[in-house]
């Protein structure tokens, strides 16, 4: 009997996992990995757990209303709600919550008050309390190198990378390092602005990293007269997700339809039923979009049943998309910033990926693919997002019902490079405490705080910026899956500039395109090597070009 390309792949990773896993060793050993993986489990949940209880303890409590200035009115309405459910009436409350702190650091002009919750918020999980992560992130790290070793690998970063696009961690400190030369010049480019006008202000203080969001929005507005509250009324919520319903349609023919007959785990969840172009039910989406104290932070998409088939049956997907965007206030409906709507279309490109899977083996299909080749269906719509003939389709005024104007379209695309520097350091920091972590070879545990400090040292990290995620709160890479696998946003992003870029030579809904990227990249899961795929869709192996060119830093 000759077997199809996906029973091929099906049992190379069963082979593959068969050993991976261990069950290949000897009873002894067997009987050590096991207590390994059960050691492990329990210090990741914990991991996690810390981080949501540190969230959910910390409370600023603002008292004079003078403190609030510089502060949008939506954000002073939503910290003043958060204060009322607190009981504290009259007050108002922040968190460490995304959507709450995030503004906080970029709008509030109390300089002492910005420093104060972004220390809170950069301590995290480094408290010296009951909460503190230091010492669980130091034994996952140290059992993640003896996993390696009695599964015959040299370190954590050999084991996991193997069955990955990148294939090594030699190709990933080089594509990181190659970003890292130009993005620390253009951050540090930015800096000089930053302090020039702190200086124009009348200070004399020097730039430090709870001051860089609230005096980039200074400089973005002064360089470019664009000011995040101006786009933020053409942002309602819901309005940006039938957008990314419209792209989605436009390129693929599906439709999305609220129903009010199926059950849903919370108040706040919607839920959708997708349909094919023909009236074909392809599956069911949930889409859960704001914060509550049990849930983490940030954003993710969950398959609740994944797409297979059984005997010739279909299988259906169940897919949830979940993100922590701020509530409705009043008689104001959720406005989103430009980077919640680009966060928005990115778990969708998820969703996508889950829902239109055209696979036999649950095991192979939708999102069941290396970890760098995963984010490229959710990257990619990101530039459906931003796209200015796509924000005159679904960017409108939430009071008004008018377009985002041109003029403003035409700011924000002059903008699109700015604080990229930043953006792109702080991201690449992180990446390579990651790769640097897992790539010990000494299964001693090691101090944290001067592991991570000799790792931010030897790339020369600016002071004013700060790793995207420090050590005791990375919780992508101490229990979330991306151990060895946070480059992967970046690897990604090279294949969905270079991906669309194919898309603006041939026209945004290009069919014959679109098909071939459902087809090639959507529809196929893991059952075939990534870059054959992805050769296959662009008919060659993807440029760094575009994404440099994207960012600014070419």
């Amino acid at each position: 009997m000759r077997l199809s390309v996906e029973q091929k792949k099906l049992l190379e990773n069963t082979y593959k996992d068969f050993v991976r896993g261990g069950a290949n060793l000897d009873a002894a050993k067997q009987d050590e990995l096991r207590a390994i993986n059960k050691d492990l489990s329990l210090l990741q949940l914990k991991f996690s757990q810390n981080i949501l209880k540190e969230n959910n303890t910390y409370r600023l409590v603002v008292e004079a209303k003078e403190d609030l200035s510089g502060l949008p009115q939506g954000v002073v309405d939503a910290a003043a709600d958060a204060a009322r459910d607190a009981k504290l009436e009259g007050k108002w409350l922040f968190t460490l919550q995304n959507a709450s702190v995030m503004p906080f650091l970029q709008y509030a002009d109390n300089r002492s008050l910005r420093e104060k919750i972004f220390k809170a918020y950069t301590s995290r999980g480094s408290n010296g309390t009951e909460f503190d992560n230091r010492a669980n992130a130091a034994k996952i790290a140290s059992l993640r190198v003896k996993k390696a070793n009695l599964l015959g690998y040299k370190t954590h970063a050999d084991f996991v990378l193997e069955k990955s696009m990148a294939k090594n961690s030699q190709n990933v400190y080089k594509l990181l390092n190659q970003l890292w030369t130009p993005a620390l010049k253009m951050a540090k480019n930015e800096e000089k602005d930053m302090q020039a006008l702190i200086a124009k202000e009348g200070n004399s203080f020097t730039l430090e990293a709870w001051d860089w969001r609230y005096y980039a929005e200074k400089v973005k507005k002064e360089k470019y007269d664009l000011d995040e509250e101006e786009i933020r009324p053409y942002l309602k919520l819901d309005n940006v997700r039938d957008g990314a319903f419209a792209v989605a349609n436009k390129l693929y023919g599906i439709t999305l339809t609220e129903r009010f007959d199926i059950p849903k785990y919370h108040p706040d969840v919607k839920v959708f039923e997708v349909k094919e172009a023909d009236g074909r039910h392809v599956g069911i989406m949930y889409f859960d979009y704001h914060p509550r104290e049990s849930k983490r932070g940030g954003a993710w998409m969950n398959s609740f049943r994944k797409q297979s088939r059984d005997n010739g049956k279909d299988i259906t997907p169940i897919i949830c998309n979940v993100c922590n965007f701020t509530k409705p206030t009043g008689d104001t409906p959720a406005l989103l910033t430009f980077d919640e709507a680009s966060t928005l279309f990115h778990e969708f490109g998820h969703a996508l990926h889950g829902l239109l899977s055209n696979s036999t083996y649950g095991s192979l299909s939708g999102t069941a693919v290396p970890r760098d080749f995963v984010e490229l269906p959710s990257q990619i719509m990101e530039n459906w997002q931003g796209d200015p003939a796509v924000l005159l389709t679904y960017a409108k005024h939430y009071k008004t019902g008018e377009p985002m104007p041109k003029a403003l379209i035409e700011k924000i695309k002059k903008a699109g490079t700015f604080n990229q520097g930043f953006a792109t350091v702080e991201y690449l920091a992180a990446s390579l405490l990651d790769m640097d972590w897992h790539t010990l070879t000494d299964a001693k545990e090691v101090d944290p705080t001067a592991f991570e400090d000799q790792s931010m040292k030897k790339i020369g990290l600016m002071p004013s910026i700060v790793s995207r995620y420090k050590t005791p709160y990375f919780n992508h890479i101490f229990n979330s899956g991306y151990a060895s696998g946070y480059y992967s946003y970046i690897w990604a992003a090279v294949l969905d500039a270079d991906a669309f870029q194919a898309f603006k030579e041939k026209g945004l809904y290009d069919q014959k395109l679109a098909k071939s990227f459902r087809t090639n990249v959507l529809e196929r899961g893991g059952t075939e090597d990534p870059m054959t795929l992805y050769k296959r869709f662009r008919g060659a192996e993807p440029s760094i070009t575009p994404l440099l060119k994207r960012r600014g830093l070419l």
